[in-house]
């Protein structure tokens, strides 16, 4: 995204985020829940006030017959952090702001707050250069929290190594963190200069690979049309960096899965891969593949383990994270940046539903003030995975959700 407005809504509302969570067995893959986040403050339907009137999102494709309830257990105005402006001088404190991506590890929530930190790690208006990261009980208190230096756009987790994953600065000049036993470290790339001139987002872990999206293509400089648009990264934890190999390139060969290109061969142009995720095996299709949301170009990227045969699926909205509903009952967990709360969606799921955060202002084509007219406001919905269709979700109470997970 070129203008200026539109880069500072895609720090409200990058949803690619795909971001795959495993929480007592559970995956959740980001691939696209409509947030209501819009461009600067102009949005104002996902307020914090309670409402009893159900909200629905505007796609047109078929939708759960199931009403869900929306509550909001975490308010960022009731979380501080402590920070230097510009990194000198006396500290000050504020309000957590922006909550973004969201994962599950033991049996608990972490959310990356933003703060006000820019694509490129910019300063915030307040002076703050940091993120913060949050674990919360299911219930919304908080047990421990972390700053980090830089926005904090993409996460992810491996329960196998009990480690917490999260990307910053998604347009350029980024770099990764790990928390583990409640410790923090920073890890730099390697090629620093990443091959595809952008950033990085969204981590998933698949069979102990960390794969991680490889965002904002050409930001700093012309990107070769063969750049990777997902890297597999592997750690050196003496040197504290992550080298970058790619796994699979944004004009790979992939089949296509749905019209006008339905079982032909395709070339992909992605300029906008976001969140990622493993595909549980809960899923009617494509289940156990990996998933890559390029928002902006409104295609699902499947591929399997080795990062070959892919396909793509192209989608009637774009969309944010994705979480697969693995059970009847469970909490769909959600983030939502303009009224800067964690929701908790309860009520009944159906087994293999794919939800998404619906994100039409994140289309390639939307306009620079947004949302407007013929673009919405974000909202919840799901993805038909053999059309592309995006649904609506009926919804009792105030929703404009990013990061989602579900725990069952």
């Amino acid at each position: 995204m070129s203008c200026v407005t539109r880069i500072a809504y895609k720090s409200f509302v990058n949803i690619f985020s795909l971001r795959a969570a495993t929480w007592l067995s559970v995956t959740v893959a980001a691939t696209g829940l409509v947030a209501t986040a819009g461009c600067s403050s102009s949005s104002t339907s996902s307020s914090t006030s309670s409402s009893t009137s159900p909200s629905t999102s505007s796609a047109s494709a078929s939708a759960s017959s199931d009403t869900l309830t929306v509550k909001q257990i975490v308010q960022g105005t009731t979380l501080k952090h402590s920070y230097q402006p510009n990194g000198t001088g006396a500290t000050k404190t504020e309000s957590l702001s922006q909550p973004d991506d969201i994962v599950a590890l033991g049996g608990n929530l972490y959310v990356g707050f933003q703060n006000g930190v820019g694509s490129q790690g910019e300063v915030a208006p307040s002076g703050n250069l940091d993120s913060t990261l949050v674990e919360f009980t299911p219930a919304g208190s908080v047990v421990k929290q972390w700053d980090v230096t830089g926005k904090i756009d993409g996460m992810g987790v491996d329960s196998a190594s009990g480690q917490i994953f999260a990307t910053v600065n998604e347009d350029s000049k980024s770099s990764l963190y790990t928390v583990s036993g409640g410790t923090v470290t920073h890890y730099t790339y390697t090629p620093a200069s990443l091959p595809h001139l952008g950033g990085t987002d969204a981590v998933a872990v698949d069979n102990g690979k960390i794969l991680i999206s490889a965002s904002a293509p050409g930001t700093s400089g012309k990107a070769p049309a063969s750049a990777p648009a997902v890297f597999v990264v592997t750690l050196n934890t003496g040197a504290n960096t992550a080298a970058v190999a790619p796994f699979f390139a944004d004009n790979a060969t992939a089949t296509g899965v749905d019209a006008p290109n339905a079982g032909k061969k395709v070339t992909l142009a992605l300029t906008d891969p976001d969140s990622n995720g493993v595909v549980p095996s809960s899923s009617s299709d494509f289940a156990g593949d990996f998933m890559l949301n390029s928002q902006g170009d409104q295609e699902l990227i499947f591929s399997d383990a080795s990062g070959q045969n892919l396909q793509v699926l192209k989608i009637s909205q774009p969309v944010d994270d994705t979480a697969w509903a693995t059970s009847a009952t469970g909490t769909l967990y959600t983030t939502d940046s303009t009224a800067n709360t964690v929701d908790a969606i309860t009520g009944s799921f159906t087994p293999g539903t794919a939800y998404t955060a619906v994100t039409p202002c994140n289309a390639n084509n939307a306009p620079s003030t947004c949302p407007g007219p013929g673009f919405a406001a974000n909202s919840l919905g799901t993805i038909n995975l053999k059309t592309g269709a995006v649904g609506n979700v009926t919804v009792i109470g105030p929703v404009a959700p990013k990061g989602m997970i579900f725990v069952p």
